[in-house]
């Protein structure tokens, strides 16, 4: 079990989180159209997983702008961004802020299979049942090359890092 923080308080993460050079753990998640879709589904391409409490939180709908900005100019990339809000949440959190350039995808049938296996598992707090904030970077055949667990929930992810381990 690992440890970060919200507003300075210590928050226990639950799980395996991913470090470069592993492969990642499959999944099935829901996409906008509540179809379960899996890594094979974007087979080929790399893959950019945004990890994140809510699209309801400030912190998290920054994250998701500022990935969809860069969506558009990454070859062979797409970015998934991936928290437990429902499909109609993600849904209409994108049309109301214009968000088009990345894919949403829910947690909700399975958050603690899912967070668990990527090690993003909150196990306490007021947050607990959700998923901690990170970024993964794979490459085509899904194994990782940049991996962020963010120190503090509050706080936005080193995008450059993330950004640049994709080149």
């Amino acid at each position: 079990m690992s440890q970060v923080t919200l507003k300075g308080d210590a928050v226990s993460i639950g799980g395996n989180f991913p470090a470069p050079g592993s492969v990642a753990p499959d999944f099935t998640l829901a996409n906008s159209k509540r179809e379960d879709v899996s890594l094979k589904d974007y087979a080929g391409k790399k893959k950019i997983l945004n990890i994140f409490p809510s699209v309801d939180t400030p912190t998290c709908a920054l994250s998701i702008k500022r990935f969809n900005d860069e969506a558009g100019k990454l070859d062979n990339t797409v970015v998934l961004c991936v928290s437990a809000d429902l499909p109609f949440a993600q849904k209409r959190f994108c049309g109301a802020e214009g968000v088009e350039s990345i894919e949403t995808l829910s947690a909700f049938r399975d958050i603690a299979g899912f967070a668990h296996a990527y090690g993003v598992a909150i196990k306490d707090t007021s947050l607990r049942g959700l998923t901690s904030r990170a970024v993964i970077i794979l490459d085509e055949s899904n194994t990782v090359v940049y991996s962020e667990l963010v120190a503090e929930i509050t706080e936005e992810p080193n995008y450059e890092s993330a950004l640049s381990a994709l080149k």
